[in-house]
């Protein structure tokens, strides 16, 4: 009898948790032609030429290149390499590191969490994860051995902020401030994804510890923070993070091929992250902070909230999409619209992009005056990037995604980013 409450509890929890059927259906995205809605094919026919040429000058190695407007995909192509030293041929559903385009995800992962009441915005991270109580600002730094002395904050971080990067968290290796990265690696965190044996709350605990670049909501400062809330949707569900993802995002959306670490069986479709060497020719690039290989091998156990993912472009345009939808795709509905409105509305203030563009709680977002500036996508387009060099954006006005995997580090002249932008928009043709 024991058993089959608590199996009955545990099915209601589910049902209560699970994503939930929509009384609006969008459909999934399917490709069509540029006319059907609205785009010149004769115009969006330069995207392929500035692509080609990118590749054949040496810019990029490869590209997957992908527009969709109104639910329809209209220009979908993948040109050069995914790997030069084999010769592999990039194609459309080649899977790439997405790293900081993880955020966005993690970001609406936390959203749902908050529309079923779980907690309040403005609650401090400490009532969930206690490690952070009485967070510390630093103030003094010695070089010569690391050490520092600090004072503390102002007030408590709090959910908001970490979504919108006014937590006052640093970034480690990758952190603009030099005492950062040596505190960070000092204290052993994992910045953005690692082959090692670890958790993410092992790391999380201990950044918890550490100073932070400001007051919390004094600054806006690129951060670890969505790490943070990787950690806080296990302790707020019960479930590891990865899990999570899969139950509440990516099998309800239908994004088979996002995951944290690939399936056997989808490994040999990874592009490979390439460097110009010293002959100006592509290469791979070689371990650093961080194992480029990681999505395939290591202990497979550290779930980055921050930059952890790697995803197809069809796959990221369809977690675009639902967005578009305002929160539903397929007659599942993930968000609601009003949260949506939340998400894309300016959380960070003048702190974030000056008058052209503003910080929401889980992208960029172009303000009117961006708009007027010629950013080439309408007021409350939403966008952001990865670490490995790809591009999204998504106009709510136009019904556009576009986007744009590559996979390079080091410095190499790629202009393939703006151009994009451009070239989407000026193939409006309605």
């Amino acid at each position: 009898m024991k058993y089959l409450f608590f199996t009955l509890f545990v099915g209601l929890s589910f049902s209560i948790s699970a994503q939930t059927k929509s009384i609006k259906t969008s459909p999934l995205l399917t490709e069509g032609l540029p006319v059907s809605v609205g785009m010149s094919s004769e115009r969006i026919s330069r995207i392929e030429k500035m692509c080609s040429e990118a590749v054949s000058n040496g810019e990029v190695p490869g590209i997957v290149a992908l527009v969709a407007r109104q639910g329809k995909i209209v220009f979908y192509k993948a040109f050069g390499k995914s790997d030069n030293q084999t010769n592999r041929s990039m194609k459309r559903d080649d899977i790439f590191r997405i790293a900081s385009q993880t955020k966005a995800i993690t970001a609406t992962a936390v959203m749902q969490l908050w529309e079923e009441g779980k907690f309040r915005l403005d609650d401090p991270i400490s009532n969930y994860i206690p490690e952070f109580k009485n967070p510390q600002v630093l103030k003094t730094f010695q070089y010569k051995d690391t050490s520092f002395t600090a004072t503390p904050a102002s007030g408590e971080i709090t959910i908001r902020q970490l979504l919108s990067h006014l937590s006052g968290i640093g970034y480690g290796v990758i952190d603009g401030d030099e005492r950062f990265k040596m505190i960070y690696q000092k204290a052993g965190v994992t910045d953005a994804f690692t082959a090692e044996n670890i958790t993410i709350s092992e790391s999380v605990k201990k950044l918890a510890k550490l100073p932070l670049h400001n007051n919390p909501g004094e600054k806006w400062t690129y951060s670890e923070g969505l790490d943070v809330l990787g950690y806080l949707i296990e302790v707020i569900s019960g479930m590891p993070f990865d899990k999570y993802l899969r139950t509440h995002l990516f099998d309800p959306l239908g994004m088979n091929d996002t995951w944290f670490y690939l399936p056997a069986e989808k490994a040999n479709r990874l592009v490979s992250v390439q460097q110009k060497n010293e002959k100006g020719e592509w290469s791979r690039y070689p371990a650093t902070f961080y194992d480029p290989d990681y999505p395939v091998k290591g202990a497979k156990s550290y779930f980055s909230g921050g930059a952890g993912l790697s995803s197809t472009a069809k796959d990221y345009a369809t977690f675009l999409q639902m967005y578009l939808n305002g929160g539903e795709l397929n007659g599942i509905r993930i968000l609601s619209r009003t949260t949506v409105q939340t998400i894309l509305s300016n959380q960070s203030g003048s702190l974030f992009g000056g008058s052209d563009k503003f910080f929401g709680l889980a992208f960029s977002v172009i303000s009117s005056k961006g708009e007027d500036k010629g950013e080439n996508s309408s007021a409350g387009t939403f966008e952001w990037g990865g670490y490995f060099n790809t591009q999204y954006f998504a106009d709510p006005k136009e019904k556009v995604i576009g986007i744009l995997m590559k996979q390079t580090q080091g410095p190499v002249t790629d202009n393939t980013g703006w151009k994009f932008r451009q070239l989407v928009s000026q193939s409006l043709d309605d």
